[in-house]
Parts: C-alpha cells; sequence; structure tokens
C-alpha cells in the first residue's frame, strides 16, 4: 500500500545474487517498479556457480542491464537501494554482491546521492510485501518465508527503524535447501538450471497425490531424504512427472508443518512467502488455501531488485 509521496523521484534498486544480476527502478510518484534482470549463465547439468564466477557475470551483466533500464527514463535515480550480504546477521557473507555494492557506491558518490544498504533477504521480503500490496505490513508483526536455493527459512518479521523489517529465525532447513533440492532432482530428471519452472511442468502433468510426512524438527525442515528418495523412485522406473509432483508436494508439506508450528509459538499472524520456490503454482495453491497468506508475483518472488529499491525509498522516506 503506497503513501502519497513526499517527491516524485526515481529510486534504483541493485541485487547481484548467485543465480541473477537485476536491477529496478522505483516511481514513487504512482508507486510502479521497471525490472531489468538477467541469470547467471550456468552451464548444462552443473549445480550453479563459483562464487568468482559469478563475480565475473555480475561484473559483465551490470553495465547492460542498467542501460536497458534506464532507457526512457529521463532522470537519474535520487537514491540507490542495494543488497550487500545475504542475511542481517554476523557472519552473512558472499563475494557476488561486492558487484552491487560497489556500483551503488559509486553512483552514490558521483551523483551526490544516498545509498542504502540491506540484505538479500530482506530484499525478497519486501519486495514480497510490495507485489501483494501490502506494505502496510512492514510496520506490523508477521511471519515471512524466504524459500530459494540458497534458504528455506521461516521468520518473525517485526517493524525496525534501523532495517525496515528485522527477521529472527523460528525455523529453518537443517540440511539440504528447498531450492536445492528442486534443483538436484530437476537435473536427476535431464532439466536445465535453475530448475524450478522446468520441474513444475512436469509436475502439472502428474495426477499423483501423494501422504507426506516430512522429516521434522520442531519448527526445521530435514530436506535431504527428499533427494534421495527421487532418486530410488527414478531407479524404479517412475515417471519423471510423478517424481517432479512428489519433490513439490514434499517441499509444500514440510513449509505446511513449519508455518503450523510458528503460527501456534506466535499466535494468529498474516504469513508472507517469498522466494523463488514460492513462485511454484503447486505449492502457492495449497498453502493459499490452508492460511492467511500473501504470496509475491513470480516477477516479485524470484531474485530480484524491487525489494532493494522499495527499501531505499522507505529508508529515505520518499514513501
Amino acid at each position: 500500500m503506497i503513501r502519497t509521496p513526499v517527491q516524485e523521484m526515481k529510486i534504483l534498486g541493485l541485487d547481484t545474487s548467485n543465480y541473477t544480476t537485476s536491477a529496478a527502478l522505483f516511481d514513487t510518484s504512482d508507486g510502479t517498479v521497471k525490472q531489468v534482470k538477467r541469470l547467471l549463465p550456468v552451464k548444462k547439468g552443473e549445480l550453479g556457480l563459483r562464487q568468482s564466477d559469478a563475480v565475473f557475470h555480475h561484473t559483465r551483466q551490470l553495465p547492460e542491464i542498467i542501460t536497458k533500464l534506464f532507457e526512457d527514463c529521463g532522470e537519474a535515480p535520487a537514491a540507490v537501494g542495494v543488497s550487500v550480504r545475504p542475511r542481517n546477521i554476523d557472519g552473512s557473507y558472499m563475494p557476488c554482491f561486492l558487484c552491487g555494492e560497489g556500483l551503488a557506491d559509486s553512483l552514490g558518490a558521483v551523483n551526490g546521492i544516498p545509498v542504502y544498504k540491506t540484505s538479500h533477504q530482506v530484499g525478497h521480503i519486501l519486495a514480497a510485501l510490495y507485489s501483494a500490496d501490502r506494505l502496510d505490513l512492514a510496520g506490523e508483526r508477521f511471519i515471512a518465508f524466504h524459500v530459494s536455493g540458497g534458504t528455506t527459512d521461516c521468520l518473525l518479521a517485526e517493524p525496525d527503524e534501523e532495517n525496515i523489517v528485522r527477521a529472527t529465525e523460528l525455523g529453518t532447513s537443517l540440511d539440504l535447501k528447498a531450492g536445492q533440492a528442486v534443483d538436484r532432482v530437476g537435473l536427476m530428471l535431464g532439466l536445465d538450471f535453475p530448475c524450478g519452472r522446468g520441474l513444475e511442468a512436469l509436475a502439472l502433468k502428474s495426477s499423483r497425490s501423494y501422504k507426506i510426512k516430512p522429516t521434522m524438527k520442531g519448527g526445521s525442515c530435514c530436506l535431504s531424504g527428499l533427494e534421495n528418495k527421487c532418486g530410488k523412485m527414478l531407479e524404479a522406473g517412475e515417471s519423471p512427472e510423478d517424481i517432479a509432483m512428489y519433490c513439490l508436494q514434499y517441499i509444500c508439506a514440510a513449509i505446511e508443518k513449519m508455518t503450523r508450528y510458528a503460527l501456534d509459538m506466535q499466535g494468529k499472524l498474516p504469513v508472507v512467502f517469498a522466494g523463488g520456490v514460492m513462485s511454484d503454482k503447486i505449492i502457492r495453491d495449497r498453502l493459499e488455501s490452508e492460511f492467511d497468506s500473501y504470496f509475491a508475483a513470480p516477477e516479485f518472488s524470484c531474485d530480484n531488485a524491487a525489494g532493494t529499491a522499495v527499501f531505499a525509498a522507505l529508508k529515505g522516506n520518499f514513501i
């Protein structure tokens, strides 16, 4: 929910994750976001990139992304928001985020504009709130999920003056992350990395419904057994479509258990689902039917810079 802007201006967001080079412009006059992003190239059959390769590809792709983003813009940004680490916790660091941070600092110095730094995780949460038209929740308590290739986190989100959203872990995956499971099973089935869309397309061809009891430890899940189970299903001759459906239903069942645990702990709160895995239709349809929940549209669910632009707009009181 966008307030009346203090001034009409463009706010630049940057995010250089281990999957995607992304930039976005938030227009405070009408609350719209323009995004340009590009996946990092991964060789067929490989599971992601080394950090040195990710830095190289971001360095090459960022100028092209920014050039395209500012076509017909007509004005320089008034501020920059950028993700500089995976999460707002001590020790959270990945070299790929240095690419976006370096560009943001340079733009700030050259143009004399403020640079607001946040985490990739907070960017995901704010992008989901923006997409669901519920930015007002940034001023309240809610349950937030960040489910991607690097995280399967259930978080208590609370208002925070410094970080806009303070995220406290309530549950996580204790081994394999949901996005890793999707990609490993997808490669097992001959799909290209990242495998989310391909796995969903396969699963939608299946009519199977599985009774699944995910492995849980309190509010946290264990997903390593999922990869092993899918491998055994493939060896037994089960169809790729049914294996894909089993994989996604298992992840959904684990997230459902994590959600119920968090709500039992914290009471009735809205639940916001963010991260690339949460753009899956099978998972989303199931969770939407069970909880008072909000989801980002796919373009705001997968890695994106919209959330960092929104972060800067909120931090700078531009909206």
